[in-house]
């Protein structure tokens, strides 16, 4: 088990929690807590997090990786106050990289991987697709720079040996179309059970 990311979070006790029911509950505590700031972006983060899970359900896509496109963003909640001073000095905290460490307290790398892997991802597709580099947002765009820009041919070929790069582009896919205001979407409760059933199985 990883030491979880160190945040200034709270809730102290994460590293005691074991029930897949507490894990659910904290998780989606911090969501509600830490979800209401946006990121650059025309909707907020819980919104956000909805949004991609609800997409990656109306694609068929494996419980599992339901759970990680509700949750790929979850290294922005943990950093908070320490990213929006990054974004100030334009640098790059990894939030993916803190996500995945995180989630691996409880999580397989079913779920932990693509949350990895769905920055370079970004970057991966940028190089293949030109027409997907078109579709990003302003946001986004302005936020490859910082992580890199498109990728190398050998860091694509690199890219492509990754146990889990589909799943972690189609996260990707889910996480540009996931900035709809209004958009309908399960509710919390919903994302909280089946990070439930998850854990449990």
């Amino acid at each position: 088990m990883h030491d979880p990311a160190p945040t200034d979070d709270p809730n102290p006790a994460w590293r005691r929690l074991t029930e897949p029911d507490e894990v659910a509950a904290a998780l989606i505590d911090l969501v509600r807590r830490r979800g209401s700031a946006h990121y650059e972006e025309a909707i907020d983060q819980t919104t956000h997090a909805r949004q991609a899970g609800a997409l990656a359900m109306a694609d068929g896509a494996s419980d599992q990786l339901v759970v990680a496109a509700f949750l790929h963003d979850i290294g922005h909640f943990l950093l908070d106050d320490a990213e929006r001073q990054a974004r100030l000095a334009e640098v790059d905290l990894h939030h993916e990289d803190v996500g995945s460490r995180f989630l691996a307290n409880w999580f397989p790398p079913t779920v932990t991987e693509p949350i990895r892997l769905h920055v370079a991802a970004k970057r991966f597709l940028c190089a293949e697709t030109p027409a997907y580099l078109a579709s990003l947002s302003p946001a986004s765009v302005a936020s490859l720079g910082m992580q890199g820009g498109p990728m190398s041919p050998d860091e694509v070929a690199s890219f492509r040996h990754e146990l889990r790069h589909r799943d972690a582009c189609a996260l990707r896919i889910w996480d540009d179309r996931a900035k709809v205001p209004d958009a309908i979407t399960p509710t919390l409760d919903v994302f909280e059970q089946l990070i439930v059933s998850v854990l449990a199985t």
